[in-house]
């Protein structure tokens, strides 16, 4: 599974970004697909999920402000986020998980950088 972030950028506090996620490969093998952050001088952290029945799980953080959904056809998910805090500031990556007997596998994109500032 290959994954490709897009997406971010600068944007001032108040405002919205949506990040997109392309997969490839072995898409029929995904069972969900989320995206975390890390902040400089952060550890990574979970930001949301989503399975392929389209449930989904987001940080409190975020909860209310950031959305996460799934184009099945495009093979693509997204992340609307809005009303930015700098608090967000952070590069954001996709992730993939497949699930076979008892192995989950992690899959990451690049990373897309964004900045909440004025």
């Amino acid at each position: 599974v290959q994954l490709q972030a897009s997406g971010g950028g600068l944007v001032q506090p108040g405002g919205s970004l949506r990040l997109s996620c392309a997969a490839s490969g072995s898409i029929g093998t995904i069972k969900g697909m989320g995206w975390y952050r890390q902040a400089p001088g952060k550890q990574r952290e979970f930001v949301a999920v989503i399975n392929n029945g389209g449930m989904t799980n987001y940080a409190n953080s975020v909860k209310g402000r950031f959305t996460i959904s799934r184009d099945n056809a495009k093979n693509t998910m997204y992340l609307q986020m809005n009303n930015l805090k700098p608090e967000d500031t952070a590069v954001y990556y996709c992730n993939a998980y497949t699930i076979a007997g008892t192995t989950h596998t992690d899959y990451w994109g690049q990373g897309t950088l964004v900045t909440v500032s004025s």
